[in-house]
């Protein structure tokens, strides 16, 4: 009987378009020397957002999959009690009969999400905002990204072998609601992680049935900047991922996704990958790229879009750590959740209906269709991957959005179907009738009760050549 590979299946990075030049940081606060730019998340984003983004590109890649799990995990979730990852699985248009779990907090959840993916056919989504206080190494040396994996068979990487240690050591700490996260003394754990790096990378090598030695790509990620950067010595520089490029930062609980999905961009199919999380403890996993690499990789990934330049008292207003004058004008008012529960479908997984008598697009979803006035002759349509056209164009000073004027677009989809979006990361772009646009999963607003009003908007698309 032939055993049937199991590993992942597709993948994707989101990487936010805005950039923040650590040369700004520097000038503003007296720190000279400072190079490079980090990738900042949106105004209307947040781990939620990012974590759907990457879903999103990993699973244009494999149409038709049907996940039985969907995993969450980040160090800043935007909710506790309440699952983030119901939101993600609706977003995703993902069936009801899904299980979708958080597992945040820790940087070390990000590897725990994977594993238990690893188990069943899932989606993965490991999503990370990384700042602290002004001059902080999370927001000097940081990122914000997301990576997204689904596990099941036929594999573009199958897994060969794992080994986890756990620590107790208490080298960095964040407590809930904190922005700073505090750190011992950098020597402190050294000696510490190196071993235990060390011990998880033999044991996985093992269980695979390889020496070390014979590993073709490496991936070491963690939080401890001076413990990975011995970890990685111990290793052939060309066998080492870079991940996110070296001046774009640490992506935390992402951070060992990304690196991850960059080496399975390059391996070669028969090559053997082995990737290391080093946080309280470490976890390792072994696997050899598949043929099946190759064909996934022909397809063409997603392009990555132009980038947006960021001032730095605008980043530290997005992260709450610049309390500026706000608009003058009524608070923000709260999502009413038995209208979102009644609307999910739209509000969440943007599912428009089409008419089975005049085929019209009705968007919202009406019981009556405003085509021909059929009744409940509704077909669901999902929305999230068309693309549309402005049709015409407004800015809006009384919008609630923190970027004003907001430009508001109202968009002829392709196929049929008019609707008004937000248009988001076009900071000092003129807008114009014809402009191509996809649509976003974002934040409308926090209102005052805590509620995230998450809707749709549309962005800037560029058509390929």
């Amino acid at each position: 009987m032939t055993r049937k590979l199991t590993g992942i299946t597709s993948y994707g990075v989101y990487v936010p378009f805005y950039r923040l030049n650590r040369g700004d940081i520097g000038t503003s606060l007296g720190l000279p020397g400072l190079t490079g730019a980090r990738p900042v998340a949106g105004y209307d984003e947040d781990s939620t957002t990012l974590a759907v983004e990457a879903a999103r590109r990993t699973l244009r890649r494999i149409p038709g999959f049907a996940p039985a799990e969907l995993w969450f995990a980040t160090s800043r979730p935007a909710y506790l009690e309440r699952s983030n990852a119901s939101a993600i699985a609706m977003a995703l248009g993902l069936p009801e009969e899904l299980a979708a779990y958080d597992a945040g907090g820790a940087i070390r959840s990000g590897a725990g999400a994977f594993r238990a993916a690893l188990r069943a056919p899932a989606v993965v989504t490991l999503a990370d905002l990384r700042y602290g206080l002004p001059g902080s190494e999370d927001e000097l040396l940081g990122a914000d990204a997301a990576a997204a994996f689904t596990t099941g068979e036929n594999p573009v990487a199958e897994l060969l072998g794992g080994a986890s240690r756990t620590m107790e050591l208490l080298d960095r700490w964040r407590t809930p609601g904190a922005i700073r996260t505090r750190t011992w003394e950098e020597r402190f754990g050294v000696e510490e992680y190196l071993e235990v790096v060390q011990a998880v990378a033999e044991a996985a090598a093992k269980e695979a049935g390889l020496e070390p030695s014979e590993i073709d790509h490496v991936v070491i990620s963690g939080p401890h900047t001076r413990a990975v950067r011995e970890a990685r010595r111990r290793f052939d520089p060309a066998r080492l991922a870079a991940g996110l490029a070296d001046d774009l930062g640490y992506a935390g609980t992402a951070d060992f996704g990304v690196r991850l999905c960059a080496v399975l961009d390059r391996a070669e199919p028969g090559q053997s990958i082995l990737a290391v999380l080093a946080a309280d403890g470490a976890d390792a996993f072994v696997f050899r790229a598949t043929p099946e690499l190759a064909a996934y990789r022909a397809q063409g990934a997603e392009r990555p879009g132009g980038v947006l330049p960021l001032g730095y008292p605008d980043y530290l207003t997005w992260r709450g750590l610049l309390d500026r004058e706000p608009p003058r004008r009524p608070e923000v008012k709260s999502p009413a959740p038995p209208a979102s529960w009644r609307n999910m479908r739209w509000k969440f997984s943007f599912t428009a209906a089409r008419c089975a008598a005049c085929g019209i697009r009705n968007l919202p979803p009406r019981r009556i269709c405003l085509g021909c006035g059929a009744v409940d002759q509704g077909e669901p349509v999902a929305m999230r991957d068309v693309r549309g056209t402005v049709a015409t164009f407004t800015d809006d000073w009384l919008s609630e959005s923190v970027q004003l004027p907001a430009k508001v677009v109202a968009v002829d989809f392709d196929g049929g179907g008019r609707f008004e979006f937000e248009m988001t990361d076009a900071p000092g772009r003129e807008v114009a009738i014809g402009d191509r646009v996809a649509p976003v999963f974002r934040l409308a607003s926090v209102a005052s009760n805590d509620i995230r009003n998450y809707i749709w908007k549309v962005r800037p698309h560029e058509e390929e050549s």
